[in-house]
C-alpha cells in the first residue's frame, strides 16, 4: 500500500516541556508516554498504546476499568474528568492513597 506511513503506536512528538523517558506528554489531544528524555521544543518518541504503571493523584481509589485522565497541570493520571482529557482505564485496582496506577492506553484521539 502506497500511502501507508506507520503503525502509530510509537509517534514522534515536539516535546511542549522538558520531559524524562516514561513520562507523560500531552500535544493538543495527542497523548503518549515518552520513550526517551528531551528538552522542551526538541523531538520525543511517545507511545499511544499500551499499559503503564505511572503517577497518580494519591487520594483516589481506582477500580478496573474505570475511566482514566491525563492531568497536563498536575502531569499525573486522575480519574477526575474536569479539565483532563481522557487517555484509557484504569488497568489494575490502586487504592487510596497510592502514588502509582497502572493504565491501559488506547490510543484514541479526543
Amino acid at each position: 500500500m502506497k500511502n501507508f506511513v506507520q503503525n502509530g503506536d510509537t509517534v514522534t512528538l515536539v516535546a511542549p516541556y522538558a520531559v524524562a523517558s516514561g513520562a507523560g506528554v500531552l500535544v493538543g489531544s495527542l497523548f503518549g508516554i515518552t520513550t526517551n528524555a528531551a528538552a522542551s521544543g526538541a523531538e520525543v518518541e511517545a507511545k499511544r498504546t499500551g499499559v503503564f504503571t505511572h503517577a497518580k493523584t494519591s487520594a483516589q481509589a481506582w477500580t478496573v476499568g474505570a475511566k482514566v485522565y491525563w492531568d497536563d497541570t498536575a502531569k499525573v493520571f486522575t480519574t477526575t474528568d474536569t479539565s483532563n482529557t481522557l487517555v484509557g482505564v484504569a488497568y489494575a485496582v490502586a487504592a487510596n492513597p497510592s502514588a502509582t496506577g497502572t493504565v491501559l492506553l488506547d490510543g484514541a484521539i479526543r
